[in-house]
């Protein structure tokens, strides 16, 4: 059996970006209100009467999730475009679980653990999977990592009104 040998910088490259991918819609949020707030599925709804992704995935959100990832990215060592792309999949990632979730009726901004971490997650892993040198194990403690950071922040910004919701 192979030795398996996680890349701690790997590891904490990707960690990162997830996690500023996926805070600077929310922070942005916060910080303009309701400006610029315009649905990314330009309020399109499905057969079943829901919106296609719903009203909290914006342009503002998107553009908030790629811009923070592209300047962090060099911080970290990484390409600008490297960085802007992982925050594109972020929110692509995002936009399917939201998807999914309107498909199966539930309302906006409810909570499903493993559908609301693992496609964001998952998405720029395996796309950019060479670009940070991630290998499968490398892969699962990223999601699990990042699921962890949202279980345990998501209350504290909850409490700390950066978060409309303690999930």
């Amino acid at each position: 059996m192979d030795n398996v040998q996680l890349c701690a910088t790997c590891i904490g490259q990707a960690i990162t970006l997830v996690l500023v991918a996926n805070g600077a819609p929310v922070i942005t949020s916060k910080l303009l209100g309701c400006r610029f707030n315009l649905p990314i599925d330009l309020k399109t709804t499905m057969s079943d009467g829901s919106f296609l992704f719903g009203y909290t995935k914006t342009w503002r959100g998107l553009v908030a999730a790629v811009t923070a990832s592209m300047l962090v990215a060099p911080l970290l060592g990484l390409s600008l475009s490297t960085g802007a792309l992982f925050g594109l999949l972020v929110i692509i990632g995002d936009l399917i679980s939201s998807f999914i979730k309107r498909r199966i009726g539930l309302i906006e901004s409810s909570r499903i653990s493993s559908l609301d971490v693992i496609p964001e997650a998952l998405l720029p892993l395996l796309v950019l999977q060479a670009d940070f040198g991630l290998h499968w194990p490398d892969i699962v403690v990223v999601i699990v990592l990042f699921y962890l950071v949202e279980v345990f922040l998501s209350p504290v910004l909850f409490r700390l009104h950066i978060r409309n919701r303690p999930y």
